[in-house]
C-alpha cells in the first residue's frame, strides 16, 4: 500500500490568507487556460476557467543540500484536496521523471528513473520495494517541477 502525498492543505491554507508563498512570492489568482496546468493540491488539471495560482513551493521542508523552490499550480481557494491510496487518475501516466529518496532523506542517484507514456504505478512499485528507497517524487520531464510524492 502506497501514501499519494500533495501539498499539504495547511500549507496552502496558510499561504492563501498571508497572500504570499514564503518565498517572496505573492498569491495571485488568476482563471486557468485548461491546456495541462497540473494542480498540486487536488492532483489533478485545471479545468479552463478555474481559479488558480502560480506559487513557489520545496517538497523537501526541512534543511537539505536537495532542497530545491519551484513553480507549482494550485487552486487558489480551498478544494477537495486528495486523500486516495491510489495514483491521481489524471497525473498517473508518463512522461515524468522519477526521483528517489532514501529513508534519511538525501536523494539517491542510483534509482532516478525516466518513464515514458506509460502508466506510472509498476515503475513506483519496485522503486519503493527497493530497502534504499523511501520516497519518490513525481516530477515533469522537461522543466522537472514537482507534482507529488508517494512514500510506501
Amino acid at each position: 500500500m502506497t501514501t499519494i502525498h500533495p501539498i499539504q492543505a495547511d500549507l496552502l491554507e496558510a499561504i492563501r490568507e498571508t497572500g504570499e508563498d514564503g518565498h517572496g512570492n505573492s498569491f495571485t489568482a488568476y482563471p486557468a487556460t485548461g491546456h495541462g496546468e497540473p494542480l498540486r493540491c487536488c492532483l489533478r488539471c485545471a479545468r479552463r476557467g478555474e481559479s488558480i495560482a502560480l506559487i513557489s513551493y520545496a517538497p523537501l521542508d526541512g534543511p537539505s543540500p536537495w532542497r530545491e523552490v519551484g513553480p507549482v499550480y494550485v487552486h487558489a481557494e480551498e478544494c477537495e484536496g486528495y486523500d486516495a491510496d491510489e495514483l491521481p487518475a489524471e497525473l498517473r501516466a508518463g512522461p515524468r521523471v522519477l526521483r528517489t529518496y532514501r529513508p534519511d532523506g538525501s536523494m539517491n542517484y542510483d534509482h532516478n528513473t525516466l518513464v515514458g507514456d506509460e502508466d506510472l504505478e509498476p515503475s513506483i512499485e519496485k522503486l519503493l520495494a527497493l530497502p534504499d528507497v523511501g520516497t519518490v517524487h513525481v516530477r515533469t520531464v522537461l522543466p522537472q517541477c514537482f507534482l507529488y510524492a508517494v512514500t510506501a
